[in-house]
């Protein structure tokens, strides 16, 4: 396994591989998960409880595919705030829905999201697609994210995870280590980047304790659901009411 950047490093690190990439991440997203990202998207925005006319935040949002999902579920009526802090990403994001119906209702911005710019309470629920394995600290952003959602809005991370089956576990994490960064060099030109996909998924928290640290948090309901044979996982909790 490649090192991976310090704690100090990684905000960086993370921004300029995103940058390098964000032409490619959609194609290559859709080649990685066989097309079935786009149903791991739907059932996190479902987890987070979007209802029509609400507010709604996707941290870490990259080409804006969680964001656009939100939007769907909020209706002509609602509102959601994309937020990364990879500039490309952000053009990319804002490329892809130039011919979305409610592009009006989505607002892109760049920020930390360790540091998130917004006032406590601010939306009915938060998301979070393939983010938290990039951030120097992940219990500091769960907090933010659990600071700037309502009292009793969901947070909810769609990631990475650990598959348990036998067999399929060590075929799994051979396949991602090998074909993966082939992929990335083929179709995105930077087989170091997906390089770091593998390496960065390897020392992620599984999901049932990346629920532990949303617990940590200061969420309640906390727990997990595994995609795909738990090679994905949607984790979430509630932020308690008052």
């Amino acid at each position: 396994m490649a090192d991976l950047p310090s704690k100090e490093n990684k905000e960086k690190f993370v921004r300029d591989m995103f940058n390098s990439i964000a032409r490619r991440y959609d194609l290559m997203n859709t080649l990685m998960t066989a097309g079935m990202d786009r149903s791991w998207r739907k059932y996190t925005v479902k987890r987070a409880e979007v209802k029509p006319g609400g507010h709604g935040l996707d941290v870490c949002c990259g080409t804006g595919m969680i964001t656009m999902e939100q939007a769907r579920a909020a209706g002509p009526k609602g509102r959601v705030t994309g937020l990364d802090f990879s500039e490309n990403m952000l053009a990319a994001a804002r490329e892809n829905i130039k011919e979305f119906k409610l592009r009006d209702n989505i607002e892109f911005i760049q920020g930390n999201a360790m540091e998130l710019p917004f006032d406590d309470n601010s939306f009915d629920c938060v998301t979070v697609g393939w983010g938290l394995r990039n951030v120097p600290d992940i219990l500091i952003t769960v907090k933010e994210m659990t600071r700037v959602v309502r009292p009793g809005g969901k947070v909810v991370s769609l990631d990475m995870a650990q598959p348990t089956a036998l067999g399929f576990k060590q075929c799994y994490w051979l396949c991602f280590e090998k074909i993966i960064p082939a992929m990335g060099r083929l179709w995105a030109g930077n087989k170091g980047a997906y390089g770091y996909l593998h390496d960065s998924a390897k020392v992620f928290p599984p999901q049932w304790e990346l629920a532990g640290i949303f617990d940590r948090a200061g969420l309640t309901e906390t727990g997990y659901r595994n995609l795909a044979g738990g090679i994905v996982a949607v984790v979430e909790g509630r932020k308690p009411r008052d």
